[in-house]
């Protein structure tokens, strides 16, 4: 369920965890570092497509003996409509239910009595779906994956979806009502995006929309999204080219190809013209937190990677700037975080603060507002900020590259979203060529007024949101209501 990243930016938290347990390193070992990333590591692949129109990616590593399927759907949340929220991730769970040649329940039985092991994945722009076996076990992923591509439909019947759409209940229940300040996201979206906009709505859906879906709309929703000519396979690790190739066509290949035309979202950007004050309580909760956020861009923008520059110039580590403000030199918080999420048609940039028990929510406002002014005005982004901020990229394009499910997810990202498997290649070099100055650009273009402010409190702890004085709009869900939509419940603090 997490938002399309861009490969810098997953590779950054991933070197991130391991420059927080690692001393300063000397000057002369990151001068050898940057040498030896000179040439950015580049995957080895071949890319084809089936008569069906199924895209087909190989890598061989023969580094160790495994290997990883990979499937990717070109269909997440993105593509749901109003009423009818929450398919895509329903249907990633109603794909492990057994299909025409697989009984019901045995699909994990067979992926782990081969010694592998499996997963799906549902976000906002794709699903997924997976196994990392031995590499002699290739023909048994295959062999699973084309049955549920090609003859899931005429087994799933009503007890099948009833089962898996009280299991995504149990699951929304657990991730989002049920711990604190879990519809922090829903709140924020609602706020931020038009209803009309698809990133508007969770990837898990509504209660009620679940609740709605019949037989009739899943089957639709299979035979329009689920064809090979919408899907990519990728097949990286311990494998034979040819071999391979002649698997992929005995168990692929006979697919019918899809006939229902697939029509994408029109997606304008986003920009808001004035702030909004949010409030969300939540009686599970113990301490306050603090988000703010804003409309960006999405994953192939051109300031997409100088945003990603931005939220570690704030918070990447100690020496960040909001970290070392906040945590450090005045000890109002206990974690700092900073960064751009991209989707593929839009994103947004987030600032969350917890702050430590006592502190005050409107300082810790006013010192995020004044480090951003900073930023954008007297002290401006340095060199040595920026470079930081590039030598964590250079770790990380080596990083994020170690093992083959790893590498297909970066093959199918760059071939999905972008139409090229080595994206991530144009992606890094265009992180490592920026300056300064294109990181005080798009702060001062982005992180405007118009923004989201969400304070979330203890239920019944108003007196603790940011700015108890300023107007505000309470977006506390209650369980017989939706989660709440952008348009404001009031326009006042509670009590007036």
């Amino acid at each position: 369920m997490k938002r399309h990243l861009s490969f810098p930016t997953l590779a950054i938290a991933a070197a991130a965890g391991l420059a927080a347990l690692a001393p300063v390193t000397p000057v002369a070992v990151l001068h050898a570092q940057s040498a030896a990333a000179a040439t950015i590591p580049k995957i080895p692949f071949e890319r084809y497509t089936l008569a069906n129109g199924l895209t087909v990616l190989l890598s061989r590593d023969p580094s160790a003996p495994v290997v990883a399927v990979n499937v990717w759907y070109h269909v997440g949340s993105k593509n749901e409509v109003v009423g009818r929220t929450g398919f895509a991730h329903l249907f990633e769970h109603v794909m492990f239910q057994g299909s025409q040649h697989i009984p019901y329940g045995q699909h994990f039985k067979i992926i782990e009595n081969a010694g592998g092991d499996l997963n799906g994945t549902t976000s906002n722009d794709r699903t997924n779906y997976y196994e990392t076996m031995p590499s002699n076990q290739l023909e048994t992923a295959l062999w699973l994956e084309s049955d549920r591509m090609g003859y899931l439909l005429p087994t799933l019947d009503q007890t099948k979806l009833d089962a898996q759409r009280e299991v995504v209940k149990n699951e929304r229940r657990q991730r989002v009502d049920n711990v604190p300040y879990g519809s922090e996201d829903e709140v924020v979206s609602a706020a931020l995006l038009p209803s009309t906009n698809p990133y508007s709505w969770p990837v898990i859906g509504s209660m009620a929309d679940l609740s709605a879906a019949t037989l009739d709309d899943v089957k639709g929703f299979f035979r329009q999204y689920y064809a090979p000519s919408n899907a990519t396979l990728a097949i990286v690790g311990d494998i034979d080219i040819a071999a391979t190739k002649a698997l992929v066509q005995k168990y692929f290949g006979p697919i019918t190809a899809g006939t229902a035309a697939i029509t994408r979202p029109t997606i304008a950007p986003v920009t808001l013209p004035a702030p909004k004050r949010l409030v969300l309580e939540d009686a599970k909760a113990q301490l306050p937190q603090l988000l703010i956020v804003w409309p960006t861009v999405g994953g192939d923008a051109a300031d997409n990677s100088a945003l990603s520059a931005l939220g570690n110039v704030l918070a990447q580590d100690r020496t960040s700037r909001l970290t070392k403000l906040l945590v450090y030199d005045r000890q109002l918080a206990t974690d700092v975080g900073a960064g751009q999420s991209a989707y593929e048609n839009g994103g947004r940039f987030e600032i969350s603060v917890t702050p430590r028990p006592g502190a005050s929510l409107t300082t810790i406002e006013q010192l995020v507002d004044s480090t951003i002014a900073a930023l954008t005005g007297a002290r401006p982004p340095s060199a040595a900020e920026v470079d930081r901020f590039k030598n964590y990229v250079r770790v990380s394009s080596v990083l994020g590259l170690d093992g083959a499910l790893n590498k297909s997810n970066i093959l199918l990202d760059g071939q999905v979203f972008h139409g090229d498997p080595l994206y991530y290649v144009k992606d890094i070099e265009e992180t490592l060529a920026l300056k300064p100055a294109d990181v005080s650009r798009v702060a001062t273009k982005y992180l405007t007024a118009g923004r989201i402010v969400l304070s979330m409190v203890p239920a019944g702890k108003l007196t603790d949101i940011a700015n108890p004085s300023a107007p505000y709009t309470n977006v506390t869900p209650t369980p017989e209501a939706a989660p709440a939509s952008s348009t404001p419940a009031s326009s006042a603090p509670a009590g007036e």
